[in-house]
């Protein structure tokens, strides 16, 4: 993870509803096995929602992915959804997700923590 606080994901829409509506101003990042650990978190300092076409030209430099795999992802969506990175914070080591709470086991795609 690059303490870049201009890189931008995407996401899709429904996640980027779920952000807003419930507040969520951090995200936690699980890598999934071998590693199988919270590796850091980073702030969500935006949440962009448009057309495709706009949100590409608004985005395209910091993405990271092709204009080809954007294109096949957003393929026949009307909305497309970018989260603009904040401060990004790299754990020196990383944590199992026991250390995070009881009953905290690796999410299919996402989850919420207790604050």
């Amino acid at each position: 993870m690059e303490n870049s606080t201009y890189e931008l994901f995407h996401f899709l829409g429904e996640l980027q509803n779920t952000f807003k509506r419930n507040g969520v101003k951090t995200v936690v990042v699980y890598s999934t096995m071998p590693v199988g650990k919270v590796v850091g978190e980073f702030n969500i300092e935006d949440v962009i929602s448009e057309h495709p076409d706009l949100l590409w030209r608004r985005t395209n430099k910091a993405t990271g992915i092709s204009k080809q795999f954007f294109d096949e992802y957003y393929l026949g969506r009307e909305r497309g959804t970018a989260i603009k990175v904040g401060n990004v914070v790299k754990y020196d080591r990383p944590l199992c997700l026991s250390e995070l709470g009881e009953n905290i086991t690796a999410p299919q795609s996402y989850r919420y923590l207790p604050a």
